[in-house]
């Protein structure tokens, strides 16, 4: 045991001071068309992950792990930015699950086929998705905003040790020491969590961040971007947490450590920090 281990803290008054998203569109009919739909085509239809294809322009994404804060983050960036992402129809929660139903974005992931485009393709592509980033960090913050959620409420990413739903925080200092489970600095601790909890107590400005840019969640046709889907790791988070979090890639995604670099602003130290975190925490 790490001396001066301590449990995650309780909720901060960010928690209490910002309401959590609400219901969206969620008329009774909405709801009531939504869940019909559901228990009629589920056995039928295509699903991709947690996301069903009700028809070729509709699909629901639903379960119990969900928030309405996803919904309230594609709202958000299609009403302040040119990304392209589902439109949200309605959603809503339900028998303690969430269900959002969407406009279904025609298109493959980056990921397939990769190899065999041309460099001309890659690169096209790679800088359409640089300036959609570049646009997504120039959201500004709301006052007195901690890292959050797009709403201030909780967050939520399956990859952080401890519960999946985490936070808010009302400061960077709060939203780190969760990520290593509560541990302070002791000089008895080993060199490499002492030097990572120095580094820790760093600055860095909240940047509003996707959380999971994989291959996997990008959607084209031929040369052109058409969506960036999966938005329940978004948030507000100090601006390291886009790049560190891209590098965390699954099988199906490894190819993609050799791209970040040019659709992101290399951030080695924080890369470096943050893998110590995960090897330690």
């Amino acid at each position: 045991m790490l001396p001066h281990q301590k449990g995650p803290s309780s909720a901060s008054p960010l928690a209490t001071s910002v309401s959590a998203s609400k219901p969206f569109n969620a008329t009774a009919f909405r709801r009531f068309s939504t869940l019909l739909a559901i228990k009629l085509l589920k056995r039928f239809r295509k699903y991709e992950g947690s996301v069903l294809m009700l028809t070729d322009k509709i699909c629901v994404k639903y379960g119990p792990h969900m928030q309405l804060s996803e919904a309230s983050t594609m709202h958000f960036i299609s009403e302040n930015t040119s990304i392209p992402v589902p439109k949200v129809i309605c959603a809503f929660n339900h028998s303690d699950q969430t269900y959002i139903l969407m406009e279904r974005i025609k298109g493959d992931m980056i990921a397939r086929g990769w190899a065999k485009r041309g460099e001309e393709s890659k690169a096209k592509l790679l800088l359409q998705l640089k300036a959609m980033i570049l646009e997504m960090r120039e959201l500004r913050p709301p006052d007195n905003m901690g890292v959050a959620s797009v709403d201030g409420g909780k967050l939520y990413d399956c990859r952080i040790s401890g519960p999946s739903y985490f936070g808010p925080f009302d400061t960077l200092q709060d939203f780190h020491r969760r990520l290593r489970m509560g541990v302070d600095f002791d000089p008895r601790l080993d060199s490499d969590v002492q030097n990572l909890i120095k580094q820790q107590d760093s600055t860095w400005p909240l940047k509003f961040t996707h959380g999971d840019l994989s291959s996997l969640n990008i959607l084209v046709r031929d040369d052109d971007i058409v969506g960036i889907v999966d938005w329940e790791t978004t948030g507000w988070y100090p601006s390291y947490w886009e790049y560190t979090t891209a590098y965390q890639v699954n099988p199906q995604n490894s190819f993609w450590v050799n791209e970040i670099d040019k659709v992101l602003d290399p951030m080695p130290k924080e890369l470096e920090m943050e893998q110590i975190r995960q090897r330690r925490f």
